[in-house]
């Protein structure tokens, strides 16, 4: 059997965090050190403006922060193929071909579109680019032919879509486009709530810790993290669950045993917090420390990480303009081509 391929990105919009890490990058090297999967890694920029049209400097000034996250966790370009989204025009013509295969009301009807119009308060002036995201996504996920898609479970509407429009046109044109698999994260690399006890880390609340952040900033971070709020004294006993710090301390220290003598500790009094984010505190830059470390490596020469990136790029460009090409065939548009 030959290997599976897998198509996984991130949207520039800032560095990476801890919440990324967890639930997907950590995952990604383990996947391409497997050699069990292609692997194509998309810093998906296009879709980043479809919100960001008015602040291009943003997704531009991202670009090089994602890719230095993506080598600093150990993602290899001579494992892993990362590419650059608006660099692979064909891209763009797979997703108008999918669009006739749409509807309008099918597209406002999908759940995580319609929870993010809300969030972003695009309500009555809705960018159409935003709206048919999920159909470029689609064109983003055929275009290498991926069965394998790591996401979110918030994500599956958008797998689902693929899938529709995939048998849509294998119906029509024959059977040329593969139809995509989703692969939910492990039940523990559920999503890091935020520092300060909120469900989600944002990088517009300003509630992460980067992957490259500093010791000392990690430090400052941990020890003013939200805990068990009527946990006012030592001796007073503490509430685990909703408590941020031992959430985090279940994701990353690999000492369960002592993760659970704090836990009954904390819970029976005698425990302080500032004692447990000391201890959150060793665990978080024991894992931090060596990737902050190869990203400021990779940090001394930018122009090798751009030539990364658009050796990636070409390399995916060839991949996706053999689909176009199949698409185009299937259609029955390719006109000028010696038969």
């Amino acid at each position: 059997m030959g290997k599976k391929t897998i198509l996984t990105g991130d949207r520039p919009t800032g560095k990476l965090h801890i919440g990324h890490y967890i639930g997907s990058l950590k995952n990604r090297v383990m996947l391409q050190e497997s050699g069990l999967y292609e692997s194509f890694i998309m810093i998906a920029d296009q879709q980043a403006l479809t919100d960001n049209a008015r602040n291009p400097e943003k997704i531009r000034n991202s670009l090089i922060e994602v890719a230095l996250d993506y080598l600093a966790v150990g993602i290899d370009p001579n494992k892993s193929n990362i590419f650059v989204q608006s660099q692979i025009p064909e891209l763009n013509e797979l997703t108008m071909h999918y669009l006739n295969l749409v509807t309008l009301s099918r597209l406002e009807r999908n759940p995580t579109v319609k929870q993010e119009i809300k969030q972003k308060n695009f309500e009555n002036s809705i960018p159409a680019g935003f709206l048919i995201y999920p159909v470029s996504q689609a064109a983003d996920i055929t275009a290498f032919k991926a069965d394998t898609v790591p996401v979110g479970e918030d994500q599956l509407p958008m797998i689902e879509q693929t899938r529709e429009i995939v048998r849509s046109f294998n119906s029509l044109y024959g059977e040329v486009l593969v139809e995509p698999e989703a692969v939910l994260p492990s039940s523990n690399a559920g999503r890091l709530p935020g520092t300060d006890g909120k469900a989600k880390m944002s990088k517009s609340i300003g509630n992460c810790i980067y992957l490259s952040d500093d010791a000392d900033t990690i430090k400052k971070k941990v020890m003013s993290m939200y805990t068990d709020p009527n946990h006012i004294r030592v001796e007073d006993p503490g509430q685990i669950e909703g408590n941020t710090v031992f959430t985090y301390l279940d994701v990353f220290a690999t000492d369960k045993n002592t993760v659970e003598e704090m836990k009954e500790h904390y819970k029976r009094g005698g425990l302080g917090d500032v004692k447990v984010k000391r201890y959150l505190n060793e665990v978080l830059q024991a894992e931090l420390e060596p990737i902050r470390n190869r990203r400021i490596e990779f940090e001394k020469d930018i122009d090798v990480v751009y030539k990364m990136l658009k050796d990636g790029s070409n390399k995916a460009r060839e991949v996706a303009a053999n689909t176009l090409r199949e698409v185009r065939e299937a259609i029955g548009i390719e006109y000028f081509t010696e038969k």
